[in-house]
């Protein structure tokens, strides 16, 4: 069964930091079975705050996208992201 990560960016602390993690964080998808469906493309929050914007990866199964997320190389990048931006990141199992 699918699974989907959901990215909410919330507000953006240091722009430099997330320059960064962009630039990194395609190595660390390389050798995972991941299909980028949507990033930072036009959006509008239909209920709740107002977010900067919104990434979904779709993976084969949780486990996989589990796998991806604690992978020393997404570890390594993601820091980058953690001191750039408050975000909120949500693994869902599909239908």
């Amino acid at each position: 069964m699918a699974a989907y990560i959901v990215f909410t960016r919330e507000s953006t602390r240091d722009a430099a930091e997330l320059a960064t993690y962009s630039e990194q964080v395609g190595g660390a998808l390389e050798g995972h079975p991941v299909a980028v469906l949507a990033a930072y493309g036009r959006h509008e929050v239909l209920e709740g705050p107002d977010v900067e914007g919104v990434v979904i990866l779709e993976f084969p199964s949780f486990d996989e996208a589990k796998a991806w997320y604690d992978s020393p190389a997404y570890r390594a990048v993601r820091e980058h992201r953690f001191r750039g931006a408050d975000y909120r990141a949500v693994i869902i199992e599909g239908l």
